[in-house]
């Protein structure tokens, strides 16, 4: 009778191997679940970041306003007649500073 419970007792634990640390086991489901919830959020970022590239093409495309914005932006360029003024933050001093003074 013992002979049967053991031998029962193994293939019930030859059973479960492949159930939790084989190939398909909820071990790697659970890898793979993270897995997936990862790509997700990488996924969510890039589709913001397409968004935001598709609407700078379709300014680009339909609109001079966003070309005349980036060739100002970006090549400091301006128009006949108009002048570039640039306001700098004033420098902060630090407390060393301030008693060398």
């Amino acid at each position: 009778m013992r002979l049967v419970i053991y031998s029962m007792l193994v293939l019930l634990i030859a059973i479960q191997y492949p159930l939790w640390l084989g190939k398909g086991g909820w071990l790697k489901v659970y890898e793979m679940e993270k897995q997936v919830e990862l790509q997700e959020a990488k996924n969510s970022l890039l589709a913001l970041r397409n968004a935001k590239l598709a609407g700078d093409v379709k300014d680009l495309k339909d609109g001079t306003r966003a070309i005349e914005e980036r060739a100002r932006v970006e090549h400091g360029l301006i128009k006949e007649g108009e002048f570039f003024v640039q306001i700098l933050p004033a420098e902060k001093t630090t407390p060393a500073q301030a008693t060398k003074q």
